[in-house]
């Protein structure tokens, strides 16, 4: 996947990761022990010396009881925001051969997802739903969208919006990559 880390995306989300840890009271051992993630990644995440997966992402907020977007919530964000590629925040997720790159900043109520999904690879191992509303657009590739246990078969340029709150996953049965636009409100927990 192109693009280089935004330093200030990692050093903001370690700085938030730190805060909500102290208003919790907890060490980074409690915290990692609560997770289910090493102390050592949870160091790391907070210096902003590493990516996050998603899987890692969704622990903690479970342990904050909050969502995966108010890790990223900046106070001081202003109304207007450019995000550049060399900005953009990446993700990994199942078995790191699905990527997601932020294109949003953490205001709270929208997240804008870019996805690469690799043949034969799934979003999650198990559908899911969480509360929120979902559109994906299939900008490269094709992509199977399992919602509610219906399958939706998606080609380039198709798009799929749908109550995020139904189980769902995406899926990759093709031989080619895929990518996909993927917006999200408000972002999910």
């Amino acid at each position: 996947m192109g693009g280089t880390k935004s330093s200030k995306d990692h050093t903001m989300l370690g700085d938030r990761l730190r805060s909500l840890r102290q208003a919790h009271d907890l060490t980074l051992r409690q915290l990692a022990a609560r997770a289910g993630v090493s102390a050592g990644m949870l160091s790391q995440l907070e210096n902003g010396a590493a990516e996050p997966s998603l899987a890692t992402l969704r622990k903690l907020a479970q342990v904050f009881d909050t969502s995966i977007a108010t890790l990223f919530d900046d106070p001081d964000m202003p109304r207007v925001v450019v995000t550049t590629r060399e900005q953009r925040m990446r993700l990994g997720a199942a078995r790191e051969h699905i990527t997601y790159t932020r294109l949003t900043p953490g205001s709270g109520d929208l997240e804008v997802l870019e996805a690469h999904i690799e043949p034969g690879q799934v979003s999650s191992d198990e559908p899911y739903g969480h509360p929120s509303t979902e559109c994906a657009t299939v900008l490269a590739g094709r992509l199977d969208v399992e919602v509610d246990g219906h399958v939706h078969h998606l080609g380039e340029g198709d798009a799929i919006t749908f109550d995020s709150r139904l189980r769902h996953r995406f899926a990759n049965p093709y031989d080619e990559p895929a990518r996909l636009l993927l917006a999200v409100t408000p972002p999910m927990p």
